[in-house]
């Protein structure tokens, strides 16, 4: 018997033995809650946990995000930055640990799913104590280099390297990053075996860029385009394979001499695990809703960056997508746990 005729002949004073009337019952009494918490959420202050310094990338899009959540959703949302640990992974563990009820959430990048390859203790498995809930943006890497270097492309920056590669050193902004990794990648497709110099952070990699300490250096657009377009780093390509919007000048990659040459930084929002499916959903049709609008298309594609809006399943099968790839970049550049 279907639940609803059940309910119209109890409502009719029909007679039902009470074990087939209870266990009809229970079903529905059971989604209550979830329906009414998700049609109330959220009634107080949600914590959006950034979990690496302000000003970088991450930082940008969780601002950008959370600005719009509060014009539309209500002043609920703040960001909190909470740096420390392996790239981000002190941040990250307080929304592993934090309850499944939305009022948690986190913010970040790729990197986030290349940690377990690179760390030994990290304190979560970035799978199963996680609930992904929207792809947000992506958006490609400059490659760049310091402006002393007499190549104007990556063809014969790297045709210098392999006359002198002793005169090289490359950079990537932190162990395993999206930067580090395209690098590594870069390396491999040219042939070369430059040192890898790790910094811990965007902005003591970039001073030995525009110092000429390091000679290359892949970095988001966020923070690279700026000093580019005022001549203190010299861009030769943007790991996309097509141009951005917002710096149309620079080539890709594949145009710099890199055939086929594509990796990009992409950025998420997660909860902790067994968040409520109807919280999730909430979340992602609200996110959505903003990243279709004009204003924050525009914002982001400054900054360099697309907006997705990808729902909770198809980011998570995007991050096992991602994390295989990984992995075998990591392998295969030999980079070592720490």
């Amino acid at each position: 018997m279907r639940l609803t005729t059940a309910l119209a002949l109890a409502i009719t004073g029909a007679a039902l033995p009470m074990p087939l009337l209870a266990s009809l019952l229970v079903p529905l009494l059971t989604l209550l809650p979830a329906a009414a918490m998700a049609q109330s959420y959220p009634s107080r202050p949600v914590t959006v946990v950034v979990p690496f310094q302000p000003g970088g990338s991450v930082d940008g899009v969780a601002r950008i995000l959370v600005q719009k959540l509060n014009e539309t959703v209500g002043q609920h949302f703040i960001v909190e930055n909470r740096a420390g640990g392996a790239s981000g992974t002190v941040g990250a563990n307080a929304v592993a640990k934090a309850a499944p009820d939305g009022y948690t959430l986190l913010v970040s990048a790729s990197v986030h799913v290349i940690n377990p390859f690179l760390y030994k203790n990290v304190p979560y498995d970035v799978v199963k104590d996680f609930s992904p809930v929207v792809l947000l943006a992506d958006g490609p890497l400059i490659v760049s280099t310091t402006p002393s270097v007499a190549a104007n492309n990556l063809k014969d920056l790297f045709e210098l390297v392999r006359k002198d590669p002793q005169k090289f050193t490359f950079g990537a902004t932190t162990i395993g990053s999206a930067s580090h990794l395209a690098i590594e990648l870069l390396k491999r497709d040219a042939g070369l075996d430059t040192l890898v110099v790790s910094y811990k952070g965007t902005a003591p990699a970039l001073t030995d860029l525009m110092s000429g300490q390091i000679h290359l250096l892949a970095d988001p657009m966020l923070s690279s385009l700026p000093l580019a377009q005022g001549g203190q780093i010299k861009a030769l390509g943007l790991t996309s394979l097509k141009r951005a919007a917002a710096a149309p000048h620079i080539p890709t990659v594949e145009e710099s001499g890199v055939k086929g040459f594509e990796f990009v930084s992409w950025y998420g929002l997660w909860g902790p695990r067994n968040l409520p499916a109807e919280i999730s959903d909430k979340l992602q049709s609200d996110v959505a809703k903003i990243l279709a609008m004009p204003y924050v298309k525009q914002r982001l594609n400054l900054l360099g960056f697309d907006p997705i809006g990808a729902p909770a399943d198809a980011f998570a099968k995007y991050i096992l997508v991602e994390m295989a790839k990984y992995e075998t970049i990591i392998k295969d550049a030999k980079i070592k746990l720490e």
